[in-house]
């Protein structure tokens, strides 16, 4: 059985900063470059700031230029989960947590091969857990 975190709102307020509540559990976006993690350049894993579900390892990280903290394939695909998103006026891909929904950016296909994909993930929605050295 998966430990499942909570799905009633007043939990979620009262676990994350309201920045937080606001990108994953609204669907919000942080301004770009403002994340720390932009320039985190350490070997580890990058994990859900909600649940702390593994999301990304630092190997996949690569600099697109864009903003936020990008990445060319999740550690494991069945950590994310895809929906449309129509927000800003066109169809984008967003991306979320799969073990408790939060909102974690969006995945677009103009990253580096061998994937081709760009994961350009809102840093609020992370936590990085460094190797241990």
């Amino acid at each position: 059985m998966v430990d499942t975190p909570p799905s009633d709102d007043a939990y979620w307020r009262k676990k994350l900063s309201t920045e937080q509540y606001r990108i994953l559990r609204e669907s919000g976006t942080e301004r770009a470059f403002t994340s720390p993690l932009n320039d985190e350049k350490r070997q580890g894993v990058f994990t859900c700031a909600g649940c702390g579900e593994t999301l990304f390892s630092a190997e996949s990280k690569f600099n697109s230029g864009c903003g936020w903290p990008s990445f060319s394939a999740p550690l494991n695909e069945r950590a994310l989960e895809q929906s449309i998103d129509y927000d800003v006026g066109y169809e984008r891909i967003e991306v979320h947590c799969a073990k408790c929904g939060g909102h974690m950016g969006h995945v677009f296909p103009d990253g580096p091969k061998p994937t081709g994909q760009r994961f350009c993930i809102n840093g609020i929605s992370l936590d990085f857990k460094p190797d241990i050295e």
